[in-house]
């Protein structure tokens, strides 16, 4: 049977029907309430985080493993350095598993982080690492290797189970609604980088649907998707043009960092590095965090406490021989709240001390 749809423009809204039911999705934010938006946020800086004592996504937010004294004390360091942004992982399975749970658990996450004066960007899907997943228990660290037990989200189940794509939209509906007047969170980074492990196009359906779920939804904060490989033109195409705020990840030197600011601010946004700072690569606090401060330009680094995410590993230098290497690749403090660098602490300060 064909059914018809009809799609209707009205003053920044697209209405999508379908028979007698009709969804509202609005378009992307003009630049103009792009900069409003953005001015009340100040300079954003921060990183992606992780408590230590958690794995990966799944380990963070299930109800055995949820650690809400580490996540205070780790966040507590942050708060001490001048960092005032947190961007975090979800993961849809948490959600699946214990719907009611997990939210409750992201508000506990929001209140712990208020209370160091820290906002929030939070990540639906995820393209990283390792493709497959499970509820539960989780695997415990490969010594020396970067991420060893990172999983994607939905990794490769979205090709295998046609049912999935209703449960992600449940999801992201669910989540956006719960928290889109809460103005503790700043945006949401609906897709992390797309594309990754192999992907490339087969990841653009369910990027285009993301952004059509979350506009239906319509949360106070806006949505974005960033940037991050130069060879998958489609899709950061679709990225660039559907994304209110431009995000991005670059963890190459000064130069070539410079190089992305300049392409990126003939858009007219504001903008925000979602991703940066690989010490072995030259990408530092020392080259690069002074660099954002001067464009205005939001600063996350990757990583705050050494953990069982083994990120202080590089990406491709897996060194199980070793409890450390001799440089971090990425994150700020060990466990005991004693930095990697106290240089680094100390430009740290300086840059946050001053706004």
């Amino acid at each position: 049977m064909k059914t018809k749809i009809s799609i209707v423009i009205l003053s920044g809204m697209i209405l999508m029907g379908c028979a007698n039911k009709q969804a509202v999705v609005r378009e992307v934010w003009t630049k103009e309430q792009a900069h409003e938006w953005y001015q009340q946020w100040g300079w954003l800086r921060g990183c992606d985080f992780i408590p230590s004592t958690a794995i990966n996504q799944l380990e963070m937010w299930q109800a055995e493993t949820f650690d809400a004294a580490t996540i205070d004390r780790e966040l507590g360091w942050a708060a001490s350095i001048g960092m005032n942004c947190m961007r975090v992982y979800l993961h849809h399975l948490g959600w699946e598993t214990d719907k009611d749970g997990f939210k409750k658990r992201v508000g506990e996450y929001l209140d712990i982080a208020e209370k160091h004066q820290i906002s929030t960007i939070f990540v639906f899907f995820d393209d990283c690492w390792n493709p497959t997943y499970a509820a539960g228990k989780q695997p415990d660290p490969k010594s020396g290797i970067h991420n060893s037990g990172w999983v994607r989200d939905p990794g490769d189940l979205l090709f295998q189970e046609t049912a999935l794509e209703g449960i992600l939209e449940a999801y992201v509906k669910d989540m956006l609604t719960a928290f889109k007047d809460d103005k503790r969170i700043v945006l949401w980074d609906l897709y992390n980088e797309p594309g990754n492990s192999g992907y490339g196009n087969k990841s653009l359906p369910l990027l285009q649907k993301v952004f059509t779920w979350g506009r239906t939804v319509n949360p106070s904060q806006p949505l974005s998707v960033g940037v991050w490989n130069k060879s998958l033109s489609d899709l950061n195409q679709f990225q660039l043009d559907n994304s209110d705020i431009i995000t991005y990840h670059d963890y190459s030197e000064l130069q070539s960092h410079q190089q992305t600011i300049d392409t990126l601010k003939r858009l007219g946004r504001p903008l925000i590095c979602t991703e940066y700072m690989a010490r072995t690569r030259n990408s530092t606090f020392q080259t690069i965090m002074p660099l954002l401060k001067a464009n205005h330009i939001g600063a996350i680094n990757w990583g705050l406490t050494a953990g069982k995410t083994n990120t202080i590993f590089a990406w491709d230098t897996p060194l199980p021989d070793l409890a450390e290497p001799p440089v971090w690749f990425h994150d700020i403090f060990r466990t005991d709240g004693t930095p990697f660098s106290q240089e680094e602490i100390d430009l740290i300060r300086s840059l946050t001390a001053t706004e």
